[in-house]
Formats: structure tokens, C-alpha cells, sequence
């Protein structure tokens, strides 16, 4: 039996999930009237969060030398109220000590996770204006393959795609079903940038 988020949830999200992609003419005009309210709603904390951003890239600048890139949901507009921020940057493995040693007392070490084929990243965590910022360091190569594919998708991903792939990703958590909401949230690098393996990392309580 399919399960639905909430009773004026007309969709089957899991065949949704399984298609790995939404598109306008899954929802119906109601739904994505709904789904269109709630993208607007969202829109609303984009000064507050591009304040923040502008601050925290302003901070690992200062720190690590290198200018970061929003790669995460908030670059593509796709996040949810509580988002955190995700800022990734360029660092040569072979320098990561020393990068270390520039966050040590500034940001806590999450662990290093596997990006694509023999590469990694290092993922980092600090604070701004009480939001959870999540600092990816990438070799240099992947940093420039994941700025490409944001860039794919800031020109590619229409208005329609964003508003109904944020609802679909709502629908989701507010239903506590985070093993789909969390491969639901790479989908887009996955259509965009199929070569790029962004491996999460591990989910934080309430944080989408």
C-alpha cells in the first residue's frame, strides 16, 4: 500500500523516489499549486540565509585561504526553512595538515568521505548566526567538476523542476522518511552531473 505524507497529499512518492526525478505533469494542478505556496515560503529566508553565507565564506577565506562555493541546496535554491549551509573549497591533499591546523578551535572535523572514484573530501562543521555551516575541503579537480555542475544546474533546472523537486524533498522529511529524503536530496547532482559521486554526510537530527 503506498503510504502519503499527510490526507491532501495526491502523490505516490515512492514512485516518485524510484523514478528519481519530478517533473511538472507528475503533480496535479492543486498539488502544485501547493507545492508552488510552499517554494514561495521558502524563498522568504534568502536574505537571512545569503546574509549568513556572505559571513561564513568571508570566514573560511580568512582562514584557509580559499574562496568557497555554496554547494549544497541553498546555491541551488532548493532548500528547505531549516537548511543547513554547505560551502565547499579547493585543497590539495597534500596540504591538508596545514588545513587542519587553520580550523583547529574554529570548526569540528566530521570525518572524510569518499567523493568520486579514488578522491576524497574533508567535511568540517562551525556555527553562524546560529546556522549549522558544513565546510566540504575537495581536491581542487573535484571542486571544478562541482562548480560545473552547479553552474549546469543554476542554467539548466527550471523554475517548475525546482518548485516541485523542493516539495517532493518536503514531503519527505515532514514524513520521516529519511533514507528516501536523503537520496532524494542528491538526485538533481545525480541528473545534472551523473560522473560526480557526492557521498553525504551522515544525517543530523533535523537538519535538511
Amino acid at each position: 500500500m503506498t503510504r502519503r505524507s499527510d490526507p491532501g497529499n495526491e502523490l505516490d512518492l515512492e514512485a516518485i523516489c524510484a523514478k528519481g526525478w519530478v517533473e511538472r505533469s507528475d503533480l496535479t494542478e492543486a498539488e502544485f499549486a501547493r507545492a508552488e505556496a510552499f517554494y514561495a515560503a521558502m524563498r522568504e529566508h534568502d536574505d537571512r540565509l545569503g546574509a549568513v553565507y556572505a559571513r561564513a565564506a568571508q570566514m573560511i577565506e580568512e582562514w584557509t585561504g580559499r574562496t568557497p562555493r555554496d554547494v549544497g541546496s541553498f546555491g541551488t535554491r532548493l532548500n528547505l526553512e531549516v537548511s543547513d549551509l554547505d560551502l565547499g573549497i579547493g585543497f590539495p591533499p597534500e596540504q591538508r595538515p596545514a588545513l587542519f591546523t587553520a580550523l583547529e578551535g574554529r570548526a569540528d572535523f566530521l570525518g572524510e568521505r569518499q567523493t568520486r572514484f579514488s578522491t576524497s573530501r574533508l567535511v568540517f562543521a562551525f556555527c553562524v548566526a546560529g546556522v549549522a555551516i558544513d565546510l566540504s575541503a575537495l581536491t581542487e579537480e573535484d571542486f571544478a567538476v562541482a562548480c560545473r555542475m552547479l553552474d549546469e544546474i543554476g542554467q539548466c533546472m527550471s523554475y517548475e523542476e525546482r518548485v516541485c523537486h523542493t516539495w517532493i524533498k518536503h514531503l519527505l522529511h515532514a514524513a520521516g522518511r529519511l533514507e528516501e529524503y536523503a537520496g532524494w536530496k542528491l538526485v538533481t547532482y545525480a541528473r545534472f552531473c551523473p560522473e560526480f559521486n557526492w557521498v553525504p554526510i551522515l544525517e543530523k537530527p533535523g537538519s535538511p
